[in-house]
């Protein structure tokens, strides 16, 4: 099995090995020193009956063997375009930063339309749905983000020109919504029972400053909102069919800078916040960080001011800062937080004390770093998935919903959901449809796979 390795938004490049084939890990995945275990409804004129054990390297062709999952593999393929139609609902659904509701309602509404049991919203907005299988553990949470990026006001009517779908958000993640809708109908039509317990989520605020906060909810309150714990997540995200295996982590501010203000020639002498802040970014700007692990800063929003003959009393930026491992963006946040403190002692020292300003950095986003070994059993279980369906895999790094449960020890990863998406978070973001349908087969496949003992 040839494996590429990516990092989520960047290019594909190949690894000098393949994947290894053997079954050892100590994460909780590896109950049971085997991962096969599925009783199919009707096979063999039987009202279930047991598969072979196997590694998770061989699962995917054990499970293809079972005339019910292909079955429900076929159904996937066959349905596409019905899967086509949930992501053009959907996203003509708004779901701005926060404003996830209307949409929520709707996907809640799907999941019931589909079946499942216990569909509901939570506190914070998440919607969920219950499939049951013989027993409540092994629990698989799988899972696709509600919300997208842009404001209220934004059109989002999608159009379509031929294979081509244009919209905001049709890909990132009207498409996984959509993927989702399909591997619970593929799995109900071909009548697949399962040893385990699958949760389907519609998470909100994956994006922006929504830092991850549904999925956050969903593993803080899994003892008391959940029927079981957690064992497995598995989050759809954008297209292509690549696993994200490692969770970026980041560090996200808003830096104010204030002071009393003034106008810019009745009181020249006072300290300016405005000044303050661009000593920062000067700052900022000459940081060193590794390539390795790849490390990055940017100052992406700033802002302030009254008009352009005044001092400010108030200016601010907002600053990213994110690291595969968490060791060197600790250091970088370190480092940021004693460059802010010099621009504010600098500027005040320079009108000496003058109309004095202070600092303030409120941390608005705080994703962990994590990453789930490319060895462990449910990365194994993905890849073989793939190959059971002739493709290859693409592992990799991303910063996604998966990153919760990668940083808690609970095995967790990233698929994207096939086709091909272009422009995400643009209003031009626009998603081809070519082949889509491996995306969504995978996806039932890897499904059934992790919901095994």
């Amino acid at each position: 099995m040839i494996v590429r390795r990516r990092t989520r938004g960047g290019a594909p490049f190949v690894v000098g090995s393949t994947v290894e084939t053997t079954f050892t890990t100590a994460a909780p995945l590896a109950r049971t020193a085997a991962m096969v275990a599925i009783v199919v409804a009707g096979v063999a004129g039987a009202a279930g009956t047991a598969m072979a054990q196997e590694g998770a390297p061989e699962i995917g062709d054990r499970l293809m063997a079972a005339p019910a999952v292909r079955s429900a593999v076929q159904f996937a393929g066959d349905e596409e375009t019905w899967v086509v139609e949930q992501q053009i609902r959907l996203c003509e659904i708004p779901a701005p930063p926060f404003g996830e509701e209307e949409r929520a309602a709707a996907y809640a509404e799907s999941l019931r339309e589909l079946g499942l049991a216990n569909v509901r919203i939570d506190a914070v907005g998440n919607v969920l749905g219950e499939r049951a299988g013989a027993a409540a553990r092994p629990h698989l949470v799988f899972s696709a983000h509600l919300d997208t990026v842009f404001p209220p006001e934004t059109d989002v009517t999608v159009s379509r020109d031929g294979s081509v779908l244009k919209g905001p958000g049709i890909a990132d993640d009207c498409r996984g919504l959509a993927v989702l809708l399909g591997v619970v109908r593929a799995m109900a039509a071909a009548e697949v029972e399962v040893p385990g317990m699958i949760t389907f989520v519609g998470t909100v605020g994956e994006e922006g400053l929504g830092d991850l906060r549904g999925v956050k909810h969903l593993f803080e309150t899994q003892s008391t909102e959940l029927a079981a714990p957690i064992d497995r997540f598995v989050s759809i995200d954008g297209t292509g069919l690549d696993v994200t295996h490692i969770g970026v982590g980041s560090r996200r501010y808003r830096i104010a800078y204030t002071g009393p203000g003034g106008h810019s020639f009745g009181a020249f002498g006072l300290a300016n916040p405005t000044h303050a802040l661009g000593r920062s970014i000067a700052k900022i700007s000459e940081f060193q960080v590794p390539t390795d692990p790849k490390t990055t800063f940017n100052v992406g929003r700033i802002g302030g001011g009254t008009s352009i003959n005044s001092i400010a009393f108030e200016s601010w930026m907002e600053v990213d800062m994110r690291s595969v491992k968490p060791e060197p963006l600790a250091r970088l946040e370190e480092q940021f937080l004693a460059a802010l403190q010099e621009a504010l002692d600098e500027e005040n020292a320079r009108w000496h004390d003058n109309g004095k300003i202070s600092l303030e950095p409120t941390l608005v986003g705080d994703r962990p770093a994590g990453s789930t070994e490319e060895s462990s059993p449910i990365v194994l279980a993905a890849v073989s998935v793939a190959d059971a369906l002739g493709l290859e895999s693409e592992l990799g790094a991303g910063s996604t919903d998966s990153n919760i449960g990668m940083s808690r020890g609970v095995p967790s990863i990233t698929i994207g959901g096939g086709g091909v998406g272009m422009g995400a978070h643009s209003l031009g973001e626009s998603f081809d449809t070519t082949d889509s349908h491996l995306g969504t087969q995978r996806a039932v496949l890897l499904a059934i796979a992790l919901a095994q003992r």
